[in-house]
């Protein structure tokens, strides 16, 4: 009996070793551009590195119950809802790609346009509208594309040309 779990268990680390190997770049950038880290150079991202670190613990606790789901998309969801939950404790970003978004519209423009994540699902990951999810980003790249004014973080902002 005792191995046969531990035969399990192994496999079960195999597979998942296997999985981390070939996803954890790619979840990693996506972790480095929800929490706005710099991407450059290596290291400068611990905040991406502990949210992906969590979130891979906890698709690793549930890896026997995945059952035909995508291990890829459980960690994705790790990750969002490690990220939605952690804002609120970091609230400033660090110089990364998309820090003059948001964390509602970093998180919605790297599901939706890094990750291709459909808008339905999108939706109901986030627990929002679909038409909220698609004025979320589009506002989002209107912002990056410079087209619109950096967006309001965490509070009132003073008027242009207003002096501290």
């Amino acid at each position: 009996m005792r191995e046969r779990q531990a035969g399990r268990e192994r496999r079960r680390a195999q597979e998942f070793e296997t999985f981390v190997a070939g996803a954890a770049s790619r979840l990693l950038h996506t972790a480095t551009l929800l929490t706005a880290e710099p991407l450059r150079p290596p290291g400068a991202n611990p905040r991406a590195q502990r949210m992906l670190t969590a979130a891979l613990a906890r698709t690793y606790a549930q890896w026997e119950r995945l059952r035909g789901e995508d291990p890829y998309d459980r960690t994705r969801r790790e990750l969002a809802i490690g990220f939605a939950h952690e804002v609120w404790r970091h609230r400033r970003p660090r110089g990364g790609p998309l820090d003059r978004l948001t964390p509602q519209e970093r998180l919605v423009l790297v599901l939706r346009l890094y990750e291709g994540v459909a808008e339905e699902q999108a939706a109901a990951l986030l627990g929002l509208p679909v038409e909220r999810v698609r004025a979320i980003c589009n506002r989002s790249v209107a912002t990056m594309r410079g087209t619109r004014g950096p967006t309001a973080r965490w509070g009132p902002q003073r008027p242009l040309g207003a002096t501290p």
